[in-house]
């Protein structure tokens, strides 16, 4: 009877090891989205300021009449190819804490400035 509630106490206990030792992956913080409009050679908006942390995704979301190339001149840079068309979604993480800005090359107009943070 001793052993047989020993051998029930062992599994139990060596199946609780082995269920807590596996953690759950932890899921990245939501970061910045910028919404950008270009139409009738405007850009929407232009030097506004936000902040994220080293490697959270950033999001940008584009609607443009135009042809264009968003540069984001971070460390490393990240380049994407604007189309006319609606919502164009570009993401993209900075790993090196500093003022990373993003222009638009055609219309030389800076969309924003991130304040990327350890």
């Amino acid at each position: 009877m001793k052993v047989a509630k020993l051998m029930t106490v062992s599994a139990v206990l060596a199946t609780a090891v082995g269920c807590s030792s596996a953690t759950p992956p932890v899921p990245q913080a939501a970061g910045p989205v910028v919404e950008i409009t270009i139409a009738k050679g405007a850009v929407t908006p232009t030097n506004a300021t936000l902040s994220a942390k080293v490697n959270q995704p950033i999001t940008l979301r584009v609607t443009s009449d135009a042809d264009d190339e968003l540069h984001v001149h971070s460390t490393p840079d990240h380049e994407f190819e604007v189309k006319p068309a609606a919502d164009q979604e570009f993401s993209f993480t900075v790993s090196v804490p500093g003022s990373v800005a993003v222009e638009l090359h055609h219309l030389d107009r800076t969309v924003a400035t991130i304040q990327v943070q350890p």
